[in-house]
């Protein structure tokens, strides 16, 4: 069996969660691009070596636009994963995905402007991003399904906005219309990221609500419409949860598959190699050794 290492990000909810049960080591890091968002918990899942990352760290403390996705991947990479799930909280902007489901997404259409969304700022480096979500994790993950006791979607497009503020009824209106179904604010670019370093990655994304194009229950106050969406949360993370487990204790099931993930930069870096100052690769180190 290939040797495998995966690493798994805790969105909303999940994080504070996965890295609170996680018994392992926790590795405090640094990287050229600054420190992760938290320490990473290496431990072993039934035969699996996983890295757990919160990302948004300790107490829930780091908004989306703040999130160093660059550090986080790249301390991923440095700690040998060849795979990342990813969790996330999003909104549901179609009434078949309800509060509590869970969706494997396969598209992303990016609505973030403030972050930086490249490892790649002092050389020419184009990475193929058609399909943004690793087919061959998404498959497992949804082979794992039934692990779980709840509706998991195959599909979805996630759009992933800037925030911090939620999205304006004609912004949801229109996010709908473009073919949407999940409003989220963290996928971007950590995915993107995930590509340049070679790693193959998925997202399961957990519906806490209906964004604001579907009107909230004329009973529910906005005390108890947040607590039902916190409850909807919850659930959907411990939901979250089994699945990610189930998923890394049948590793074993695609530890030889190759991800189109895994090669993703053979053809991307444009620069001419050999003008490449070392001073870059050195900077980039893991992310170009292999080619350059």
């Amino acid at each position: 069996m290939a040797r495998v290492k995966v690493g798994i990000i805790g969105g909303s909810g999940l994080g504070e969660s996965l890295c609170g049960k996680t018994d392992g080591e926790k590795v405090g890091m640094d990287t050229p691009f600054g420190k992760p968002s938290s320490d990473i918990i290496q431990a072993n899942w039934q035969g699996t070596d996983v890295a757990v990352l919160n990302r948004h760290g300790e107490g829930h403390m780091i908004p989306p636009g703040s999130v160093n996705y660059r550090a986080n991947i790249f301390a991923m990479k440095e700690l040998g994963c060849t795979h990342i799930i990813a969790s996330g909280a999003v909104g549901s902007l179609r009434e078949n995905i309800a509060p509590k489901h869970l969706v494997i997404a396969d598209q992303v259409i990016d609505k973030t402007t403030r972050r930086v969304g490249t490892f790649f700022e002092d050389l020419a480096a184009h990475v193929e991003f058609s399909s943004p979500f690793c087919p061959v994790l998404r498959e497992h993950l949804l082979g794992c399904a039934p692990a779980v006791d709840t509706t998991v979607h195959d599909g979805g497009t996630y759009v992933c906005m800037e925030g911090p503020a939620f999205s304006t009824r004609a912004e949801s209106e229109m996010h709908r219309a473009w073919g949407g179904d999940l409003i989220g604010m963290t996928v971007m670019p950590e995915a993107k990221l995930a590509r340049e370093a070679e790693i193959a990655y998925a997202l399961v994304a957990l519906p806490s609500d209906y964004d604001c194009w579907r009107p909230a229950p004329t009973e529910l106050d906005k005390h108890r419409l947040l607590k039902e969406i916190i409850g909807n949360l919850i659930e959907a993370t411990g939901n979250a949860i089994e699945l990610i487990k189930a998923a890394v204790g049948r590793f074993d099931e695609i530890a030889n598959t190759p991800s189109p993930a895994h090669s993703a930069m053979e053809l991307g870096i444009w620069s001419n190699r050999n003008m490449i100052p070392q001073a870059v690769k050195n900077h980039l180190g893991i992310l170009v050794s292999k080619y350059v």
